[in-house]
């Protein structure tokens, strides 16, 4: 709980502090990279760093905390820190590295805003900090002490037993424990990181989506190629599709994630564009696993049906529940040859469909993408409560802390 004397000090000084946050991040990230270059080698994806992503991620998030208990002093953002500490515990964190954050967060907070940053400035932001520091510690305390690790044990080899091309930027990789320490299966939509060596010998880790059911000794995700844009293309993706082959072994990480399939019983809605199917395929796979009589609906965007991931998979796996349906929307043409209940043209559109009533629902796409969807379900009524999202990389958007329908139309 924020403390009486800082909580003032924080709702008054938020909004410089929150107009500043994409320098205080540069300069943070910049100054501690130039301090411990180590920690580029493992732990921070040095592609968001590229792009700016990850640094406006980490400080936008002690802001968004800081706020979080302005409004609710009473209690702690817990969507917002559950998302950190299993990417965090995805990637082995360890409590002393905050105070290597949080010396030169506060290094660079001093240094963008200057004077404005008095002693009692300082000790109230120093106090949001350590809150959310000590939250994130005790919370990836208990995800590793749940899954019998430590953070330096969270990484284990698997070797590629079968490498899957499914669409011309999407490979799949089927995976078999070689390491003898036992590991327990992965929740359905979970994740875990891939560590691999880059050319100039640092490692570079990556989360990637679990998009089978596991028994603990096989594990199945998919990778899909990052093409530039404009921007450098992704040097892990690439590599894994370029260059790991069967027989190769990789090195992952226990199952993380906390958007993962709820055991109310009620009707479940998977929604989904581009790559963003892999979680839905993974919760998909459990759900004929334990065979399931619930309603399903997976709704699917794409550019046609060539580009759809996984989708063999995926029809096999609705054809084997009894209440499943899947429609897609394509942009380019709808010629369809897989047994889908419904193909429409253009974007993804609720109305096209019937949604089962008091659903909970699933979204994974681009950002415009969900946040287009999660409006119209606001809008038609459903609680934020019952609607997750799993955001590849960064997450910018935190919708989880907002209570009224999110900006944003339907882009893919």
């Amino acid at each position: 709980m924020l403390s009486d004397r800082s909580r003032p000090v924080i709702e008054a000084t938020l909004p410089v502090v929150g107009e500043h946050i994409p320098e205080i991040a540069r300069r943070f990230y910049q100054h501690m990279f130039d301090a411990r270059p180590d920690l580029l080698d493992g732990i921070f994806n040095r592609g968001n760093q590229a792009e700016g992503t990850q640094q406006v991620a980490l400080a936008g998030s002690v802001a968004a905390f800081a706020s979080a208990l302005v409004q609710h002093p009473e209690q702690l953002p817990e969507h917002l820190l559950s998302r950190v500490a299993h990417k965090h515990a995805s990637l082995g964190i360890r409590p002393d590295q905050y105070d290597i954050v949080h010396e030169h967060l506060f290094w660079a907070i001093a240094d963008v805003l200057g004077d404005a940053v008095t002693a009692e400035v300082a000790a109230a932001w120093d106090e949001v900090y350590w809150l959310m520091a000590y939250a994130l510690i005790n919370q990836e305390r208990g995800l590793y002490s749940a899954r019998g690790v430590r953070p330096e044990t969270v990484w284990r080899q698997w070797q590629v037993q079968r490498k899957t091309v499914e669409t011309v930027d999407v490979v799949t990789f089927l995976v078999k424990r070689v390491d003898d320490r036992l590991v327990r299966t992965s929740l359905p939509g979970q994740y875990v990181s891939v560590k691999v060596a880059m050319p100039d010998g640092v490692h570079q880790p990556r989360q990637y989506s679990l998009t089978r059911a596991d028994d603990g000794e096989h594990r199945q995700f998919s990778v899909k190629r990052v093409r530039g844009g404009g921007k450098p293309d992704g040097e892990v993706s690439n590599l894994l599709c370029d260059t790991v082959d069967v027989g190769d072994v990789l090195t992952m990480s226990l199952p993380f994630g906390d958007v993962v399939l709820d055991d109310s019983g009620r009707p479940v809605v998977f929604v989904s564009a581009g790559i963003g199917v892999s979680p839905m395929a993974g919760m998909l796979s459990h759900l004929v696993a334990a065979g399931s009589h619930l309603q399903i609906r997976l709704l699917h965007a794409d550019a046609d049906e060539t580009s759809f991931a996984l989708r063999r998979q995926i029809v096999d796996d609705v054809a084997a529940l009894p209440n499943a349906r899947a429609y897609a929307w394509y942009e380019r043409d709808t010629t369809s040859n897989l047994p889908l209940d419904g193909v429409f043209g253009g974007l993804l559109d609720l109305d096209d469909v019937d949604l089962p009533d008091g659903a909970g629902y699933y979204l994974c796409g681009p950002m415009p993408f969900m946040q287009a969807v999660r409006s119209s379900l606001l809008e038609r009524g459903v609680p934020p409560r019952d609607i997750q999202y799993e955001v590849f990389g960064p997450d910018l958007w935190q919708a989880d802390l907002l209570t009224e329908p999110a900006p944003g139309t339907a882009q893919h």
